[in-house]
């Protein structure tokens, strides 16, 4: 204590507080935050200043503890006798010579020996491609835009789905839902890139027919397109077989034209047809057609969709004409054979069609949409931004409500209606609609149409008798080619994105039973969750402004009603919005782990663009591992 007479001395063990709680190692400790807490306590600071100093810099968890442990363990006192000063010494000049061999060289010393653990590098799954339905390079597509170059954003798209400008205007987009940058700000919207990417990108030359196995693909909704397009790009001759006298699908007689223009829908099915695809329109199949194309081709998918609609007995009232069937209605509204003017409507349901059949009601005069559901919005499985748009729109939504029946009044039909209350959750998961028993629970609206949109389930009597559906497994029993089955008709997931990825999937299995070759993908990598983000390292930045149609005109015109992002005809609000992506758990060259590392150690590939970690003079310190914002880099154990 002899050179600190006259002085307050203070004395913690930072070392051993550091590595304790897994800051650092023995040999190199991160001490920073343990002596921000025992430095607070010798200058008399507050231990609250110093914590919430800590977490408005991000530094929480095991920092925030090693603060408040050398915060209470500091030990100091102050050394009796004078203050000398101590002696100037002088050194001598060691400059660098600018013509020396070494400058700019490793030190002598490998200090490599001296690590006790070694950072590595990763790439985790991104949440985004985990969950997307389709199986799309979400993070990869995204980084193209992002970079500019729509032709690969496109291409990256094209590898799993064929109709990226489809899925950019009607997808629920669940990547949006598990986005992580949503824990921060807003989530990436995935879906209007992708429109962007399918907009300004160019469509690469389509794929010949190459080999001698024909197929045949029955349904030419999402499910069927994608069937047939991932099989063509393989070189199989396809036929496309379709009881419509269009192709398309639900996509074509389901979804109204302000949410999918028929031209976008057929500029997407053209670049299918080009991949030398035979078409059949107009075929109404039986069972025993599909026992003959069982000897006509070398394998059959079929993805009929649902056909079977869900019905309501809401008995009979004479000044009413009986409840119309959503599907049924979209189409005649589509074939222009449906008005309703001055007419109140009543729409039972929660899902799409409710909203598509809600909404298209109001464009053809009606008066009042109401649309009835029998649990809460929260619960409904349409789109959340179709939900919005249709309240926006003047469309009245009554939750919690259930119909009952139908009858006559003085003033025209009435619907009785029952309330009720949210219960214990059923089979899907969601609370269990219970009739609400108060006197005032139940009541009755007036209504001229009541319009079903309950769902539907599929039609099995065109396949063999005694056939199991499941995806991915030829059915049995028959004496020709397999048979499988996919899209709605084999999962019933409800989803244009769904269906495409089921497309995906069965093209696979044809491949392998045909021709021995699998092209099923490996086992993903964990998934990259918010954990391993570093969102500090962000800055905030809200979504790109998207332009779509005021309400007042969407009311009487099927014009597409989102138009895409704000920022001009050119991309660049799909490229601001791409560079909001925080690549989770890629890494995408930033640069931050090269310009924090302290000890010079990390280098760039020049081919590949990549790091490599100079193992002979890394002390293991961690620091590149705390700098990568996406969870790039860890730290293992030597």
């Amino acid at each position: 204590m002899e050179h600190f007479t006259g002085r307050k001395v203070a004395t913690i063990d930072a070392t051993s507080i550091a590595v304790a709680h897994g800051l650092g190692t023995r040999t190199v400790p991160i001490v920073n935050t343990t002596m921000a807490g025992a430095i607070a306590r010798a200058l008399g600071l507050s231990l609250t200043d110093i914590l919430a100093a800590l977490e408005h810099l991000n530094f929480t968890g095991s920092n925030e503890t090693c603060a408040h442990e050398a915060f209470k363990q500091v030990q100091s006192r102050n050394v009796a006798g004078e203050i000398h000063q101590p002696q100037k010494l002088t050194a001598p000049a060691r400059a660098a010579d600018m013509f020396g061999d070494n400058l700019g060289g490793m030190p002598k010393i490998k200090t490599g020996s001296w690590a006790t653990e070694k950072p590595e590098r990763r790439e985790l799954t991104p949440p985004c491609n985990q969950i997307c339905p389709a199986g799309n390079d979400v993070r990869g597509f995204i980084d193209a835009v992002g970079k500019q170059d729509f032709d690969g954003a496109l291409q990256i798209l094209l590898e799993t789905s064929p109709l990226p400008a489809v899925c950019g205007r009607v997808c629920p987009a669940p990547c949006m839902d598990g986005c992580n940058r949503a824990e921060f700000d807003e989530s990436v919207n995935v879906r209007e890139i992708e429109r962007a990417a399918a907009e300004f990108g160019t469509r690469p030359e389509p794929t010949r027919s190459t080999r001698d196995a024909a197929i045949a693909v029955v349904g030419s909704g999402p499910a069927g397109l994608s069937t047939t397009y991932q099989l063509a790009k393989l070189g199989y001759p396809v036929t496309l077989i379709e009881a419509d006298e269009e192709l398309g699908g639900v996509l074509r007689t389901g979804i109204p034209a302000y949410r999918l223009p028929r031209d976008v829908l057929d500029e997407e099915i053209d670049y299918i047809l080009r991949h030398d695809v035979t078409v059949h329109t107009g075929c109404q199949l039986k069972r025993e057609d599909m026992l003959r194309l069982s000897r006509e081709y070398q394998a059959v998918f079929v993805a009929t969709g649902l056909q079977n609609v869900s019905d309501l007995d809401l008995g009979e009232a004479g000044s009413i004409t009986a409840p119309i069937q959503g599907l049924q209605f979209l189409e005649n509204v589509r074939t222009g054979n449906e008005r309703l003017d001055d007419q109140r409507v009543i729409v039972i349901g929660g899902g799409n069609t409710a909203m598509d059949a809600a909404r298209s009601a109001l464009r053809i005069g009606a008066k009042e949409v109401r649309v009835v559901y029998r649990r809460t919005r929260s619960e409904m499985p349409a789109i959340f931004e179709e939900i919005e748009q249709a309240i926006e729109e003047g469309i009245i939504l009554d939750e919690l409500v259930s119909p009952v029946r139908l009858s006559d009044s003085e003033n025209g039909s009435l619907l009785t209606c029952q309330g009720m209350v949210l219960g214990p959750p059923d089979d899907s998961g969601r609370p269990r609609p219970i009739a609400d028993t108060s006197p005032e629970a139940r009541f009755d609206l007036p209504c001229d149409l009541v319009i079903l949109a309950l769902g539907q389930s599929h039609d099995i009597s065109i396949l063999p008798e005694g056939s199991v559906i499941k995806e991915g497994e030829a059915l049995l029993g028959l004496s020709g080619a397999p048979f499988y089955v996919g899209g709605d008709f084999a999962t019933n997931e409800g989803t244009v994105s769904a269906a495409i990825g089921c497309g995906v999937r069965a093209a696979r299995h044809i491949h392998r039973t045909l021709s021995g070759e699998d092209l099923f993908p490996t086992s993903a990598e964990p998934v990259a969750t918010s954990e391993v983000i570093k969102f500090h390292r962000f800055e905030h930045q809200p979504r790109e402004a998207i332009n779509t149609l005021n309400p007042a005109t969407r009311q009487c015109s099927f014009d597409e009603v989102h138009l895409g992002f704000e920022a001009g005809p050119n991309g660049a609000g799909a490229v601001s919005e791409a560079l909001r992506c925080l690549s989770c758990g890629v890494c995408n060259q930033c640069d931050r782990c090269l310009e924090y590392c302290p000890e010079g150690i990390l280098r760039r590939e020049a081919n590949d663009g990549g790091y490599v970690f100079d193992l002979e003079y890394c002390k293991g310190c961690g620091v590149c591992m705390t700098a990568c914002p996406r969870g790039a880099i860890y730290m293992t154990g030597l």
